[in-house]
């Protein structure tokens, strides 16, 4: 009996050591940071200004210089983003500035379609002035709605889609960027065939969250003001959506939050961003604003007391309907900029 009984504890043993070494071995390949977003987030509604900058300088345009289009000559396309001058790198336009300080011949580094490519530029002095041929910019600003804020992360979400270049309609590729309060002061309407748009007042000197991502789920951050904790809601699932009625919470009148009646009309579990059709019912929104209008995007939606998407586009043949992409979509990808 004995010699069976150690027996016995010598295999269990082993067995467990193994399943020990085994263990360690699958913490070891684990990530060293894991995150899951909430199942309640704090619900946002509330307007915001946008503001951010690129990695690098957007050509988004082109001018003449003696005559000549010096900067389409050359080779460079609009959407093109400088990155390097004589191999010094190039993060904004007082960075480009400051590179050419002789009429003469750079070698321009840029990124075009995740390519990155050497082009020469023979700069060309007019009126005392060194002149390169090429319109850029380095920074976006704008109005869209806060999403939520993840209370146990403070990371925020906004806009349900990405920040487009508009003269190349690229993704902008940002190196940082802030959100601000803002007030609505106007709406110009939406009449179908012609989106309307928020008109704001953003409060610069009043910053409320850090923007360090944006993606084609939307703009992601870390939020710094303070936010009512008793404003949490549940995180609806895809499979929770009902066609019929919700609502989405929006300001139309300075910093008001107001909910207003839509209907869903579809759902699409398939597509990346377009994911909730709806159709607006509130008659005062559309008296106020004749449907969506740009400045929405980012506003929630809810159903059965659950946050379940983000309005993100319009309809514009019928701007009384647009789409919406799932929360758990966005919440996904905030949770990213943890790791």
């Amino acid at each position: 009996m004995n010699n069976m009984s150690n027996f016995g504890k010598y295999i269990y043993r082993g067995d467990y050591m193994k399943k020990r070494i085994f263990v360690l071995l699958m913490l070891l390949l684990l990530p060293l940071n894991i995150y899951a977003y909430s199942d309640k987030v704090v619900l946002g509604g509330e307007t915001i200004g946008i503001d951010v900058y690129s990695k690098g300088v957007y050509i988004v345009g082109f001018y003449d210089v003696k005559g000549k289009s010096i900067g389409s000559n050359a080779g460079f396309e609009i959407g093109d983003i400088i990155i390097k001058i004589d191999n010094n790198s190039i993060n904004n336009i007082n960075d480009l500035n400051n590179s050419i300080k002789d009429n003469k011949i750079y070698t321009f580094t840029v990124k075009r379609n995740n390519k990155i490519m050497d082009i020469d530029l023979n700069v060309i002095e007019e009126d005392n002035i060194l002149k390169t041929g090429l319109y850029v910019k380095d920074q976006i600003y704008g109005i869209g709605t806060l999403s939520y804020i993840d209370p146990n992360t403070l990371v925020f979400g906004s806009l349900g889609h990405e920040i487009l270049e508009s003269n190349s309609f690229s993704k902008f590729e940002i190196s940082n960027g802030n959100i601000y309060k803002a007030d609505v002061i106007s709406i110009d309407k939406s009449v179908n065939g012609d989106a309307g748009e928020k008109n704001a007042y953003i409060d610069r000197n009043n910053t409320t969250g850090e923007i360090y991502s944006n993606e084609v789920e939307g703009i992601f951050g870390k939020y710094t003001d303070r936010f009512d904790s008793n404003e949490l809601i549940d995180v609806g699932l895809p499979s929770e959506i009902k066609l019929g009625d919700a609502y989405i919470r929006t300001v139309i009148n300075e910093s008001k939050i107001d909910k207003f009646n839509i209907k869903i009309l579809n759902i699409d579990e398939n597509n990346s961003t377009k994911n909730i059709m709806f159709e607006i019912t509130d008659k005062k929104l559309l008296d106020k604003t004749g449907g969506i209008v740009q400045g929405m995007s980012g506003s929630p939606i809810i159903q059965n007391n659950k946050i379940i998407g983000v309005v993100n586009y319009v309809i514009v043949d019928n701007t009384s309907r647009g789409y919406g992409i799932f929360i758990t979509k966005m919440l996904e990808e905030g949770d990213k900029i943890l790791q």
